[in-house]
């Protein structure tokens, strides 16, 4: 445990911070919550902040339109299937579903889920019912979501008839989301580019989230290189036109599921994007603390331009007469206010809130109980933001000294790692690998014919020829990676004649369908190696 050291060699104060997340708590209720409390923050922007938001693991939020792979997606990390999944052409997830860890697997139903104190979701009991309904938790025990959540969205449908019948607004759930969320992947399928009306209207809700952003342009081995290309121009055509940021958003492209690729003439491409992405989402433990202090300093400021906004709308206000006619003219001359507050106190323009929905917004309140500026909840966030925060990244650094650098593991993950199927290893290198899996005596032989055209030195095959021949079989890399670790039993980066055939078994049983052992069992185990695992 940590604290902030006292100078002096006194007695050190019980209420000096041990940890990022407590310090980020305890500032939040004493110098923040009172400012947002006193003008109104919670009615204008997103409910009070509660411990689980600052205690609760990094979480990830799939978003797209149906049909373009956000569940395949999930169930591809986490090679496992988890409880109310359902995979179809047709639109099957209705509901949001969040995917964690779990002693057991179970679905936990939203309104309960909104009651329990350590899920980061109780202020989701703002959206009603017809939201609750259809949110639920599908808890299962899998090593990916030991590190992460995952957030599993209904698939964006086109039209207003389907708006309609949600019964809750969409791109305000998202947005909630999106404010608590560590990475917002957006799905696109490499065959239906069409960007619908709500699709639109839901990445605009997700305005000044875009450094969370990332995009994955998924099902790319069902085209061509020529068409792929097209493609991703059109995408990148599209999204500029409603993400209005100065930085091009991130594309990973691939295809992100356990079957073999359909047109593999990309298969490069895909292997280095999709390691770029994993280690990516492998990276959000590390970052979390980082993630939730930039959100607090977002926040803060947000809290301060809103009580300018909020006291000079009341400063306005005249005490008898002609409140109604006042209020809906400076709801109009809104614009004029924001140019004052930007002057008198030296605010940049992106952090105020967007005009029109302010406006929109003030219209239900009553001026009249709005808050005069008071200047000493003002001076707390300031503090806040120019002493404690540099502090808290004093913190940030000693706790990344003082625990072991911490990534998402298991799962698809573990298939990206090492070895000739993991990130940056070279086709002429032949070393590095884990562990595989063993086959049976009937198939050997036509095995055994492929490992001798492979040129073995003394008895071996490396990784790099070993590659060459497992990637015939269009499995992607995450599959491929994972055999390998099952058939190096002796874990020296190379394949004698036992390991290759028991690579190829596994290839064989995974395009049967069949799901790959997370272990090698003793069973397929080559006979040659059993000896040395015994010992």
């Amino acid at each position: 445990m940590f604290s902030w050291a006292n100078k002096d060699g006194k007695k050190k104060d019980p209420e000096l911070l041990q940890t990022v997340a407590d310090g980020l708590k305890r500032l939040y209720r004493t110098k923040l919550l009172p400012l947002e409390e006193a003008y109104r923050y919670h009615d204008f922007h997103s409910p009070a902040l509660e411990d689980a938001d600052f205690d609760n693991k990094p979480m990830v939020l799939l978003v797209g339109q149906y049909s373009t792979g956000k569940t395949t997606f999930i169930r591809h990390l986490l090679e496992n299937d988890f409880p109310g999944m359902r995979i179809g052409p047709e639109p099957t997830t209705d509901s949001f579903i969040a995917v964690m860890h779990g002693d057991q697997d179970g679905i936990v139903p939203g309104n309960a889920l909104v009651v329990d104190p350590k899920k980061p979701f109780r202020k989701l009991n703002a959206f009603g019912n017809a939201f609750l309904n259809r949110f639920v938790c599908a808890q299962l025990p899998n090593p990916v979501l030991e590190s992460i959540s995952i957030i599993d969205t209904p698939g964006i449908l086109s039209g207003e008839k389907q708006r309609i019948s949600r019964g809750y607004d969409f791109a305000a759930v998202l947005e909630w989301f999106a404010e608590r969320v560590d990475r917002i992947i957006l799905l696109f399928d490499a065959h239906k580019l069409d960007i619908s009306d709500e699709f639109s209207e839901v990445i605009r809700a997700l305005k000044n989230h875009e450094d969370k952003m990332r995009v994955v342009l998924n099902k790319a081995d069902q085209i061509s290189t020529q068409q792929l290309m097209r493609v991703y121009g059109a995408l990148m055509w599209s999204l500029g036109k409603i993400v209005n940021t100065p930085e091009v958003l991130r594309v990973y492209i691939g295809s992100f599921w356990a079957q073999p690729l359909l047109v593999p003439d990309n298969r490069r491409l895909f292997e280095a994007e999709q390691h770029d992405l994993f280690r990516d989402i492998q990276s959000l433990p590390r970052n979390a603390a980082l993630r939730k202090l930039n959100d607090l300093i977002k926040r803060a400021r947000l809290a301060k331009v809103q009580a300018y906004i909020i006291s000079s709308l009341k400063k306005e206000m005249p005490n008898v007469f002609g409140k109604d006619n006042k209020k809906k003219e400076l709801i109009a001359s809104l614009g004029e206010i924001y140019s004052r507050i930007e002057k008198e106190h030296q605010i940049s323009p992106g952090d105020f809130p967007q005009l029109s929905k302010m406006q929109e917004l003030l219209v239900s309140q009553d001026f009249t109980k709005f808050q005069v500026l008071k200047p000493k909840l003002l001076e707390c966030v300031d503090d806040l933001l120019e002493n404690d925060i540099a502090k808290l990244m004093t913190l940030v650094r000693q706790e990344e000294l003082a625990t072991p650098t911490t990534v998402v593991q298991g799962g698809a993950f573990d298939g990206v790692s090492v070895g000739p199927f993991g990130g940056g290893y070279g086709e002429g290198v032949s070393e590095g690998i884990d562990e595989l899996e063993w086959v049976v005596l009937k198939d050997k032989p036509t095995y055994d014919e492929i490992f001798y055209t492979l040129s073995p030195v003394n008895g071996k095959v490396s990784g790099a020829m070993a590659k060459r021949e497992m990637v015939k079989s269009k499995l992607p890399n995450t599959v491929l990676g994972k055999i390998w670790k099952l058939a190096d039993v002796d874990r020296d980066g190379f394949l004698d004649d036992d390991e290759f055939a028991l690579a190829n078994h596994l290839i064989k049983v995974k395009l049967e369908g069949h799901e790959l052992p997370a272990e090698l069992p003793a069973h397929l185990v080559p006979p040659s190696k059993r000896a040395q695992q015994s010992s």
